[in-house]
Parts: C-alpha cells; structure tokens; sequence
C-alpha cells in the first residue's frame, strides 16, 4: 500500500513539474511569438480598433499621434496625427486593413493595451492592462525647418546629434498623409494605400522614405572615406602630392575613358589642397594608391554594406563594391573613390559619415526613441547610447575636421554663406547619374560647430539638371537646417531668414 502512495506521489510530482515546465516554456521562450501572431484575439482587436492606443510625441512633448473615441461600435477609436505629412515618414501610421507602419509599427507592443508591471499584490493575480505612450527625439521646429527648405522638391534630410545618435529631424520627399490609412471608411483607406506605393516619376513611392530606403552614388561626399583611408592605412599618402590634371587618362588599365574634374579646369596637390577643392583626378589616384580593398574596408567601417540599426521599419544597407569587382573593373577604383561606379548610400548613411568624424572617430547607433512612459508618468524604458561603429581614432577623425572647414572657407561651400560664427565643416557632392549622364545627384554633408559639435547632417536632392551642384542645389537647404539646429541649441527660435529658410 505505502509503495502505490508513494509512487502515484512521485507520478503527481512528476506530473506538476510538466505543466510548471510547459507554463515557463510558453511564458519565456514562446511568449514574444505568441504576442505578435495574428492568432492572438488580443492582436485581432487591437488591430481593429477595439482599444485605444498609446500617444507619441516629439523629443519637447508636441503630440504626433493620438487615438480618438468614436461613435462607430466596430472601430470604436480611431488615429490621428497632428502633424499630418510633416512626420508621417517617421511616426507612421495604425490602419485597420493594412496594419501599422514606421514608429507606430516599431514600437507598437508598448502602443497596445499590454499588462503592466505589478504595482501590488492584488495586481499580481490580476494584472491591469494599458498603453505606454512613446517620446521621440525628432524636433519638431527642425522638421519644419527641413521640409521647408526642400519646398517639396524630391530628396531627403537626416540630422544626427553626433554625440548621442539621436535622430533630430528626418524629412523626405515625396511624403504622404497617414490620415486616409487610419480612416473609419475602408474604400478611403484602400484608395490612399494604392496611391502611396505607386512609385512617382522618380520611382520613390510615397510610403518609401527617400532618407532610408533609396540609395544614391554619393559623389565626392565620399571623398571624406577616402580620406579616412588615407589616416587610418597610408599616413604617408596625406603629403604626397598629386598633379595637377586637367584629366586623368585611364589607359594603363585599358581604357579610353579620361577621368576630368567636375566643371572642367586643372587640378592637384596634397588632400589639404584637394579636399576643399574637391579634385576628382587627384582622388581617383589616391583610390588607385590605396587600392580597392582599403576602400572597401574603410567603407565598411562607417557602416556601407550593413543596415544602421535605427529603430524604424524598412532601413536599406548602403553599397560599396567588394574587392573582386574591381578586378575586372579596374578603372573602377578610381571612380568609387570619388563616390561614384556602383557606390550608392542613402542620406541616413551619410549622416553617420559626418557624425562619425564629428564624434571623435565613432558612429553612434541612430534612434529615435527616447523613453517610453507608462500611463503614471513613469519612465519604464529610455535609450541608451551606444556605439556603432568606430572607423576612425579621435587623432585621426581630427585631422580630416580642418579639410572639412577649408571647404566651406575656401573651398567647394565656400558661396553657400555659411556664418563663420557657426564653424561649419562640410562636404559637397555632385554624382553625374542617368542615361549618358544627363542628371545629377546633388549632395552636401556637414557638422556644426566644429570644435564641438552638436549636429551632423546630410541633404541629398537626386535627378537634378547638369547644372546643379551640392553647393548650390544641397548647400541652401543644408544652410537653413545647420542655422536652425543651432538655433535651438542656443534656446532661440530657429528663424532662419525669411527668403531662404522661411517658417
């Protein structure tokens, strides 16, 4: 009799231990999966409205989205957003057919009604359910700023505090309003999900953010890698001097091809004269010193072929050539030095160039969240600052910052009217692109001030006529963002002047 008790005892034991395992496997191990499946009833009536969802506001608590009771008893709550287009590429949109994109989508396990820490015993048995609300670090006033400047010309804006990664504005063109997709009436939102994908004559589809998912050749704003490569491998190699060309002939590698800089004239020197001045022929030579796997490894190291790990949905990896390319395109090298062949980058990722060299020689990971809040006022999350990559040492990073300044004391920036207060340090670029080269990217990169900077940022303003330029396409609309960051910094409304930058 004692050995059937003690044995059906152990059986129960055994038993008991079974479902305490299954409850820790699904509650630890299955429970992020089970909590995003579309067969969670929780996720199907969150999704069709059913609840309200958390708000999300701007870095100084403007609200960017909100949910708002209605008298509908299918979709009792509805979205809506403030701002409208001026930050729907970044805040994104909660629709009841086509689900949830950018931030709304990133952060959307805090956005819905999801049980919260105990706070008592009682809550312990019965955990109360709510929403957290998000805070971002995008200022609102340097969006406007942005958008504004770009005057709805298609491009893109990013603007990094290089200190902490922080994303402080990200504006593209073209842009879409999210109010449609977050509309009662299915027919309306189905109606502005076509319209938004449809790629514009460009190709850029409204719902695509220009400033993270399309590339672009970078033009000479790469020539600030190409500098890197020189301090990090081939010191030596920043006192050769190169030149002068008028044009650079290729045919040592078998080609007709002569490489001539951007607007004719003849050029040369150490990078301390080439930089600023942005010689092509001499660039495409220290490429060729350099060789196409320096190239690609300093590349790499500011973060070219990786994705940024920025917190929004759809970021694309830049590109620059592996090394075997090269060696069936040998005049290639020369040409991806200057940013041009098959190199291709987005606006984030030249940001994260500048802020790189801006930083000291490290890239901090991008984010815009800046904490999430519980419905008490509680911080229950915050962003931590962390590093990305670090292509550079801080000595090295120092010596490319006085090459950045010449270009806008006296070099390729040197008409954009920068204030000398500011200390801007910058780099233009301007890619020839199209069939026989018939357009042109147009791109600046820039930091500011630069004996201690608090913004980094990258215009990119692509198909442009021959006669454009980075200094007088880019450069205006880098002037009013650079101005305004300042601005607020310094506690000042971010004005401008009322022709260039108006708001």
């Amino acid at each position: 009799m004692r050995g059937r008790v003690t044995a059906l005892s152990v059986i129960i034991v055994l038993l008991f231990g079974l479902v305490l395992g299954q409850a820790a496997f699904i509650q630890v191990h299955r429970a992020a999966g089970l909590d995003a499946s579309p067969g969670n009833p929780r996720n199907n009536s969150q999704s069709t409205s059913q609840y309200p969802r958390g708000n999300i506001y701007s870095s100084n608590g403007l609200l960017l989205a909100k949910s708002v009771h209605t008298a509908d008893s299918t979709y009792p709550w509805v979205r809506r957003y403030p701002l409208g287009r001026l930050t729907s590429d970044v805040v994104g949109y909660s629709s009841t057919i086509y689900g949830t994109g950018g931030i709304e989508y990133e952060y959307n396990n805090f956005l819905v009604s999801h049980a919260q820490p105990a706070r008592s015993a009682i809550q312990v048995l019965d955990p109360v359910h709510s929403y957290d609300n998000v805070k971002l670090t995008l200022e609102v006033a340097l969006q406007q700023v942005a958008a504004r400047a770009l005057n709805g010309t298609d491009g893109a804006v990013v603007a990094l505090n290089p200190k902490t990664g922080a994303v402080l504005a990200m504006y593209s063109n073209p842009t879409y309003n999210p109010a449609p997709l977050a509309a009662l009436n299915a027919s309306v939102q189905h109606a502005a999900w076509i319209k938004y994908n449809k790629n514009n004559v460009h190709g850029f589809p409204p719902l695509g953010s220009v400033a993270t998912q399309q590339t672009f050749p970078p033009g000479s704003t790469f020539k600030v890698v190409t500098t890197a490569a020189v301090y990090r491998y081939w010191p030596a190699l920043a006192q050769k001097s190169y030149g002068p060309y008028s044009c650079l002939p290729l045919a040592q590698w078998h080609s007709t091809l002569c490489l001539q800089n951007s607007g004719g004239g003849s050029c040369g020197g150490t990078i301390k004269v080439m930089l600023p001045a942005s010689c092509d022929p001499g660039y495409a030579n220290i490429g060729f010193d350099l060789g196409a796997s320096t190239l690609f490894d300093q590349a790499r190291q500011f973060g070219y072929n990786s994705i940024p790990p920025l917190d929004l949905p759809g970021v694309v990896p830049s590109y620059f050539p592996p090394p075997n390319y090269f060696l069936n395109h040998q005049p290639s090298t020369g040409y991806a030095a200057i940013g041009q062949d098959n190199v291709r980058a987005t606006a984030l990722q030249d940001a994260l160039v500048a802020a790189g060299i801006a930083n000291r020689g490290i890239v901090l990971a991008p984010h815009f969240l800046r904490s999430i809040i519980d419905p008490l006022g509680n911080v229950v999350a915050r962003t931590r600052n962390s590093v990305w990559r670090r292509p550079l040492t801080a000595a090295q990073a120092a010596q490319i910052v006085p090459l950045m300044q010449g270009v806008v004391q006296y070099g390729t920036a040197q008409l954009v009217g920068f204030l000398p207060q500011d200390d801007v340090a910058a780099k233009t670029g301007t890619a020839q692109t199209g069939v026989g080269n018939t357009n042109t990217d147009d791109w600046m990169i820039a930091f500011a001030p630069a004996s201690d900077p608090v913004v980094a940022v990258a215009v990119v303003v692509p198909y442009q006529s021959l006669n454009g330029y980075g200094a007088t396409v880019a450069g205006p609309i880098m002037k009013c963002v650079i101005e305004a960051q300042l601005a607020i910094v310094a506690g000042q409304p971010p004005a401008g002047t009322a022709t260039t930058c108006p708001l």
